[in-house]
């Protein structure tokens, strides 16, 4: 870099100016310094020495074209259409080549690209099944320009044949930058080593007094400082988590992504045999494979509702095994936890009290994966556990729920659960789609699964679920969830993510 700058006060203590960066030969070189790379480098010697004001300079700007790949090998070898032509016979004399034939003379984008043009332009035309030439010469007007803009940056055909080399991807535009010099203020062709600290061997040795030193750039902007951010799926689940807080609910621990088949299953009257327990809907472990004894008493009397019934219902009168209900697997849902803590609530000192618990954590299921679908999500969950509920409380409750969300519109439609009854399928009318979206899943615990863990027979429980992933997707205008979650995620989008409200 020193070299470059000393040449350029060289020439101008020699010329008093630099019209044209251009023109100059740096030292190292034999022809002038007409790329751009060698331009930029140009100017970081110019930035150097305006800072020390020992020269002045004006950008210069010129609009040129470069050459693609394509059009660099076409302005050497032809272009698509004359490299057809040159490959086929003359009409009348010698045999058609086939599609086929030309394909492995000339290449297959040569032959898709050329065929077309050549027939255009009347050069080739067919004869039976093969091709042939109509004329013995042509004028190959592509590589003509081609070359002319490879050695000038330009074209005299215009702007028209420009646009349709550009169209054809065989040309770019290009911004050419190159500088006018003049001396500055302090010029001297003597380049002096600015001091940028100020160091206590100056200040011992006093050499400090006589030192030049570089200008402080007040007006130089600092690197931008690297914060952490917060994922879309964390902005929104505080939102949701702030919601639940604000109704008076308290967040349940769901820390443990492992849970016995006993708890995510047989707890919830999930029969045995149900399709949701085989291994293509769910991940078991295989080491450890098995989990402890769930509790005696409660497993005496989950097993009981299965097989025999009880509590007003006649059970599922299926086999019931232990094996199965000791299972080790990934939670299917959040429920699971649900399940265990409204045990502890009916089994604690002083018996039941009412309870609002909430929960926002992540779930496995083996699932295919799609734009909308992954093997674990999120999932949300609202449990109320009180005296004398009733499925009106339900609707109004989602109805409060949803419109802190800002969603007012809803439909519900009855649906099936194993573990509620009723159940209700959640719809929200979505303005951009103009349709009813289905957007969560609620009902009331039955009582198959409540009075066996030690609820008292006139408590009911609302439960409800939605994803997470879902309406974040929304919120963000995401249309595949693998850009929201997983390694093809954008630091990027991530940190510029906006911040949501409900």
């Amino acid at each position: 870099m020193e070299a470059v700058q000393q040449h350029i006060l060289n020439v101008l203590e020699a010329d008093a100016a630099i019209r044209d960066t251009r023109l100059l030969i740096l030292p190292g070189d034999t022809v002038p310094a007409k790329s751009q790379d060698t331009q930029l480098v140009i100017q970081g010697a110019l930035n150097s020495l305006l800072s020390k004001d020992m020269v002045s300079y004006t950008i210069q700007e010129e609009i040129t074209h470069v050459l693609t790949a394509e059009g660099t090998q076409i302005a050497k070898e032809g272009s698509h259409e004359a490299r057809v032509w040159a490959a086929l016979p003359v009409k009348g004399d010698g045999t058609p080549l086939s599609k086929k034939d030309l394909q492995t003379i000339v290449g297959d984008d040569a032959a898709k690209v050329g065929q077309g043009r050549a027939f255009k332009n009347g050069w080739i035309g067919k004869d039976g099944d093969g091709l042939v030439k109509l004329i013995t010469t042509i004028d190959d007007i592509t590589q003509r320009e081609l070359q002319e803009i490879e050695s000038t940056g330009a074209l005299k055909a215009g702007d028209k044949a420009l646009a349709e080399l550009r169209k054809r991807k065989l040309a770019v535009q290009k911004k050419f930058l190159w500088f006018t010099v003049h001396k500055g203020a302090n010029f001297s062709t003597a380049l002096e080593k600015l001091e940028t600290d100020l160091t206590v061997e100056m200040l011992a040795s006093g050499a400090w007094k006589t030192a030049s030193y570089k200008k402080y750039n007040f007006d130089a902007e600092g690197a931008p400082t690297n914060g952490g951010a917060l994922h879309p799926l964390l902005k929104v689940r505080e939102e949701f988590r702030n919601i639940f807080l604000e109704m008076g609910f308290t967040e349940m621990p769901t820390s443990n992504f492992v849970e016995s088949g006993f708890w995510n299953f047989d707890a919830l009257f999930v029969p045995q045999q149900h399709p949701a327990r085989d291994l293509q809907d769910t991940f078991y472990l295989s080491d450890p494979s098995t989990s402890l004894d769930p509790p005696s008493d409660l497993y005496e009397k989950v097993s009981t509702i299965h097989t025999v019934g009880g509590y007003g219902s006649t059970g599922y009168r299926a086999p019931f095994s232990k094996a199965e209900s000791t299972k080790l697997l990934l939670r299917t849902h959040t429920t699971a936890r649900s399940a265990n803590l409204l045990y502890q609530i009916a089994n604690q000192p002083g018996g039941f009290r009412p309870t609002k618990m909430f929960s926002i954590d992540r779930v496995f299921r083996n699932e295919t994966m799609d734009a909308t679908h992954l093997a674990e999500f999120h999932q949300v969950e609202g449990v109320v556990a009180d005296r004398s509920l009733t499925l009106g409380d339900l609707i109004g409750f989602m109805q409060t729920f949803f419109s802190k969300m800002g969603i007012k519109d809803l439909r519900f439609k009855p649906a099936y659960n194993p573990y509620t009854e009723p159940s209700l399928e959640i719809f929200a009318f979505h303005p951009a789609l103009n349709k009813w979206v289905e957007i969560g899943n609620s009902g009331m615990f039955r009582p198959e699964m409540l009075e066996p863990l030690g609820l008292p027979k006139d408590v009911r429980v609302h439960g409800w679920g939605l994803s997470l992933e879902r309406p974040t997707m929304i919120r963000y205008g995401i249309n595949n969830i693998r850009t929201l979650v997983g390694h093809k995620v954008s630091i990027e989008s991530v940190e510029k993510s906006a911040a949501v409200r409900f």
